[in-house]
């Protein structure tokens, strides 16, 4: 399987018909058919299921199409960092959760496109589960990260920052006039928790040893979802202060006490090796 055929397959997965597909890749339909017929044999299943007017994917065509996406980002971001090899240019990828400190980041991204304007700089949001495993694959350069995480397999650098944890809460909430909260004044409160692994850990142990003892409904990937369920007061949510702002809304963050912190970790890939861009921004992240 080369990488043009991904290309057509790729096309067909997202025109939804062959004829537009062809249209698009500028071949005839024929020509299209026979290499997607050809794409199934070679791997010994089907991809497509063939309706009257619009082609749908199986499960094994939708597990292609996703891979697919990726070796082809992957093959794009290499191609672009070896072309521009030569001046300080190609592409970042930085992934991350939803934390203050990629504004951090983001200041010293700023400083380093000031000096070379060809950088381009790609943006993921996701939890740490998310973020590690695009590291692993190769799909992002950084990821960025808040502890506990495990970092083991990785190089990282720990910025000079923490985030604080606490609650998300309605205003017409019990909770809505206090200053902090403790485990005790959430054990019957509806909570949404972050579904990342480790951070189950982290909050249990704030929680007095077992989770289960409180009254978790749900979990987020992503904060701003949940913040739209505290504000219609489904649940409050346990979370990181800053991420949602809350001025002139009905919502308020409480800390928690005791408080509890996280560290923040820039992450990457042990024996990396990083193109030209990377490497400067690296170099400008270790001097701070």
């Amino acid at each position: 399987m080369d990488l043009r055929i991904i290309n057509y397959f790729l096309t067909v997965a997202r025109e939804k018909t062959i004829s537009k597909a062809a249209e698009v890749l500028h071949i005839s339909q024929p020509t299209l058919s026979k290499q997607l017929k050809e794409l199934e044999e070679e791997l010994g299943i089907r991809l497509f299921e063939r309706g009257n007017r619009f082609i749908t994917l199986t499960e094994a065509g939708i597990y292609l199409e996703n891979r697919g996406k990726e070796i082809l980002a992957l093959v794009e971001t290499t191609t672009t960092n070896l072309i521009k090899d030569e001046m300080i240019s190609g592409e970042i990828s930085i992934g991350g959760g939803e934390t203050q400190a990629f504004e951090f980041i983001a200041t010293h991204l700023h400083e380093l496109r000031s000096k070379h304007p060809d950088i381009k700089v790609h943006l993921y949001s996701g939890n740490a589960d998310d973020v590690l495993g695009k590291i692993d694959k190769g799909l992002l350069d950084f990821g960025l990260v808040l502890d506990p995480v495990e970092k083991q397999k990785y190089e990282y650098l720990r910025l000079p920052l923490t985030d604080l944890w606490g609650i998300l809460v309605n205003n017409t909430s019990p909770l809505h006039s206090l200053k902090t909260v403790t485990p005790k004044d959430i054990q019957h409160t509806p909570l949404l928790i972050s579904s990342q692994s480790l951070v189950d850990n982290q909050l249990a142990e704030w929680l007095g040893g077992n989770i289960d003892n409180f009254n978790v409904i749900g979990t987020y990937n992503l904060l701003y979802n949940a913040s739209l369920l505290v504000k219609q007061n489904v649940a409050s949510a346990l979370c990181i202060d800053g991420i949602i702002n809350t001025t002139e809304t009905n919502l308020t963050f409480i800390p928690f006490s005791p408080p509890l912190t996280a560290t923040i970790n820039i992450v990457w890939k042990k024996n990396q090796v990083f193109s030209n861009a990377s490497n400067e921004l690296l170099k400008l992240l270790k001097s701070v």
